[in-house]
């Protein structure tokens, strides 16, 4: 079983930045195609950022440019380094591991409020 704790939410104000980590537990994430989504109230789950064991990232179209998702192998972790911050970024942000195609190995975090003030 796999663990992702997730941590790097806030207040902040528009413009400004954050950096999410998710920290894996009980698995390698080089072994794994990670992503972060983010939920607002009232709103479906949104694809934020994905990064592949290929190496290949992706993006949402309301982030590129101001985002940016990254590994440390070493620390066994996963960032999300979101800069330029505006109040509809204001979310849940979840971190989603997937080790395999089955959903026995996908695993998600408990979630961290990002909250950016106008």
């Amino acid at each position: 079983q796999v663990q992702l704790m997730e941590s790097g939410g806030g207040l902040v104000q528009a413009g400004g930045s954050l950096r999410l980590s998710c920290a894996a537990v009980g698995g390698l994430i080089s072994r794994a195609d990670f992503g972060w989504y983010r939920q607002a109230p009232g709103k479906q789950r949104e694809l934020v950022a994905t990064s592949r064991t290929s190496g290949l990232t992706n993006y949402g179209d309301s982030v590129k440019g101001r985002f940016a998702i990254s590994r440390d192998n070493a620390e066994n972790t996963v960032y999300l380094q979101m800069n330029s911050l505006k109040p509809e970024d204001t979310a849940v942000y979840y971190c989603n591991a997937k080790f395999g195609d089955s959903s026995d190995y996908n695993f998600w975090g408990q979630g961290t409020q990002v909250t950016v003030s106008s």
